[in-house]
């Protein structure tokens, strides 16, 4: 399947003053924030494909643009496990986890 060229929003909302002052690695951090599937909604949302995938991808990202993590190779492996926990959202070969507060 071809890739769909990027096409950013005319009005860029990184534009802001607030955003231009974040490096990349800010930027993920605060869109991983964002998207992260918080206690409280765990149980409601943790099967959710179309919130786990986005939610592993921008993990993803923010170790791929940490600069300053000091084991490099980690960081790559372990934005590679987030990618591919995305992926696996995304093609259905992942399910939502037991409740660890389950079963026990």
């Amino acid at each position: 399947m071809p890739l769909v060229p990027f096409n950013p929003v005319a009005q860029n909302p990184l534009e802001s003053k607030q955003c231009k002052d974040l490096t990349n690695h800010e930027l993920a951090q605060v869109l991983a924030a964002r998207l992260s599937l918080t206690d409280d909604r765990w149980h409601q949302k943790k099967g959710d494909r179309a919130i786990r995938a986005p939610e592993q991808a921008a993990a993803a990202l923010v170790y791929l643009l940490n600069e300053t993590h000091p084991d490099k190779k980690a960081a790559q492996a372990e934005a590679l496990d987030h990618l591919n926990q995305a992926v696996g959202w995304l093609d259905r070969s992942l399910k939502a986890p037991r409740c660890p507060d389950h079963g026990h």
